[in-house]
């Protein structure tokens, strides 16, 4: 097994750092986006900003 560099190390590290923030401050604006596109079931309410913030 080939041994890293404390340079490959660091940006990986960098890497995964990048990653963590990006999954933790875009999952739920990702989730909402995906409610809006695909839209309300059959029967439901239309779906507004003002609706989900109540």
């Amino acid at each position: 097994m080939t041994k890293l560099t404390p340079e490959t190390k660091q940006r990986i590290s960098k890497l995964v750092g990048i990653a963590k923030t990006t999954f933790r401050y875009g999952f739920i604006p990702f989730v909402i986006y995906l409610g809006f596109k695909q839209g309300p079931d059959e029967g439901m309410p239309e779906m507004t900003v003002l609706s989900i913030l109540w």
